[in-house]
């Protein structure tokens, strides 16, 4: 209900000002944490590991898992992430699909391409390639391996992604902050929070495709939640 009041009144507002077109992003940000995104991000205990809640005051609404209308030529299945809006989709059904707020590559790490999950893990074991290691001597000692766990950088789940049987060295992967979700933070790969990492695993499955937009190009995103 108090959506409902807020935003007719930021509309007049926003019209007096001469904003003829208000930004539905900005409406959203008003919209009070629902019982739907309290659930989605409420601690997981059943895991192996426990993740803890999301606080949502860190989340802005549009980067929350929801429904959206989503116009685009893949088949429903396939993973499109794009870096521009920072946003990743699961297309569902024609002109629709589930999306999830990301962080992506820092400049100068991005990625682009097609590719397809080769492989899934829960609590993923994390290897830092050797270009990484050359970057950053302090991940050295994990250069045989760091076990899964909170403390891993590639969090609760992680889909590797493939092209030609050749692992890319990319992935889609947990371990994300609220605070930092919409941000271009990582070292290339594109990070969810747990919750989302955990969604995402359970509906893809091997073989699933992935498109990751270039950059450049990215946007269009719908703003329009179902």
């Amino acid at each position: 209900m108090q959506i409902k009041l807020i935003a007719p009144l930021m509309l007049a507002i926003m019209t007096v000002a001469g904003c003829a077109n208000p930004d539905d992003d900005f409406l959203w940000t008003l919209a009070p944490v629902n019982d739907r995104d309290a659930r989605a991000y409420a601690a997981v205990d059943n895991d192996r590991f426990k993740v803890p809640a999301t606080d949502l005051s860190k989340l802005p609404p549009k980067f929350r898992r929801q429904m959206v209308r989503y116009d685009t030529p893949y088949k429903p299945g396939t993973i499109v992430v794009d870096p521009g809006a920072r946003y990743l989709y699961l297309v569902t059904d024609p002109g629709r699909a589930l999306r999830y707020g990301v962080e992506v590559g820092r400049e100068g790490l991005e990625w682009s391409g097609s590719a397809t999950i080769a492989r899934r893990a829960e609590w993923p074991v994390w290897t830092p390639p050797a270009e990484m290691i050359a970057r950053d001597p302090k991940v050295a000692p994990y250069a045989a391996g760091m076990p899964g766990g909170p403390e891993n950088p590639l969090g609760a789940r992680a889909l590797y992604l493939y092209q030609g049987g050749k692992d890319t060295l990319y992935r889609i992967h947990g371990g994300g902050a609220a605070g930092r979700i919409g941000e271009a933070t990582s070292s290339g790969c594109v990070r969810l929070l747990d919750q989302d990492a955990i969604d995402l695993y359970r509906r893809v499955p091997n073989g699933a495709e992935v498109v990751v937009l270039p950059a450049r190009v990215a946007g269009g995103e719908s703003k329009t939640r179902l």
